[in-house]
């Protein structure tokens, strides 16, 4: 017999405020312990340099993780200037220091250049995997693995401050961005090299940075739910987003609960698809309290199809 699960089956979003100088799956398992979730996943990692918003999805939500992973992003940056490193951030080596002797107008020229639809090659250093292993892996053996240039877009990149050698930038960027490689690519461009000091990611598709909580935060929490002080329900889920936030961005369509259950068990339905066309992502809901059960795809003869269903517990059904 397999091992009894003695967690919770607790669904729903926790926007984490990720602290430093620590990885994401480490963050990500203090939320889970914290909640007691039995399931829990994150929605792209943030280098452990890196600080700020990382969307924690718990139980059920895990399914729809991936729809924040390909999302836009927004970050606030500061690059030291003159140095190079080779991980193109604090924690790596200086490779190379130079003198900073570009002009203002070399600044906003090579900024510009970022802006809009670029190619980029991803750093040694980043966990994009080649032959299932991180390229990290390799760049800390000294292999150095051919990396094909990849198409993003960066859609606003804001010069905040150029002081004492340190350049503050503010980059709303799409989906497999990597800021180490902007910023040691502008190094390059300026002729002086430079890396990333400081990174904090303030955004994460829509969701609202005041409703970020701190691991010490839920420490507190979950200190007084073991000190009997209160219970979960009233002290930690009330910070849970509802899993439906991670595809919010997806036309909904509602059904009664009599399609829905239909619909719940993997068959295409009927449902009002005016104005949408075959292949459209959709968000689906039941009921008159439109409870949130899935995703779905129009199909070609108009119907929905069941694309992740909700698989819902006592708790939401």
């Amino acid at each position: 017999m397999g091992r009894r699960r003695s967690g919770r089956d607790i669904d729903g979003v926790v926007l984490l405020d990720k602290p430093t100088d620590i990885s994401s799956n480490d963050a990500l398992q203090k939320v889970r312990r914290f909640f007691n979730a039995n399931k829990a996943g994150h929605t792209g990692a943030l280098d452990p340099l890196a600080t700020g918003m990382l969307p924690v999805c718990l139980g059920e939500a895990t399914k729809f993780s991936q729809f924040l992973l390909d999302s836009d992003k927004r970050y606030r940056v500061v690059a030291r200037l003159g140095q190079r490193t080779d991980t193109s951030d604090s924690h790596g080596e200086i490779i190379s220091e130079r003198n900073v002797e570009f002009t203002p107008q070399q600044l906003d020229d090579a900024l510009a250049f970022f802006r809009g639809d670029t190619l980029q090659v991803p750093s040694m250093y980043s966990a994009l995997k080649h032959q299932g292993r991180p390229l990290y892996e390799y760049a800390r053996k000294g292999i150095t693995v051919e990396r094909e240039a990849r198409p993003i877009t960066v859609y606003e990149l804001q010069f905040i401050r150029l002081e004492n050698n340190e350049l503050e930038l503010e980059i709303h960027c799409s989906k497999g961005t990597y800021i180490r490689t902007i910023v040691d690519d502008l190094g390059e461009m300026l002729g002086c090299g430079a890396h990333v000091i400081y990174l904090r990611r303030i955004q994460v598709a829509n969701y609202p940075y005041e409703r970020m909580v701190t691991l010490e935060q839920l420490a507190a929490l979950r200190a007084q739910v073991d000190a009997g002080e209160g219970s979960f329900e009233s002290l930690l889920d009330s910070l849970l987003l509802p899993m439906d936030t991670a595809v919010v961005h997806f036309p909904a369509i509602n059904i009664t609960e009599e399609t829905a259950a239909y619909f719940k068990q993997g068959q295409p339905v009927r449902a009002n698809v005016e104005g949408l066309i075959e292949g459209d992502m959709v968000r689906v809901t039941c009921g008159e309290e439109q409870r949130f059960i899935g995703i779905a795809l129009i199909s070609e003869d108009g119907r929905v199809a069941p694309k992740r269903l909700v698989v819902e517990n006592e708790q939401s059904a």
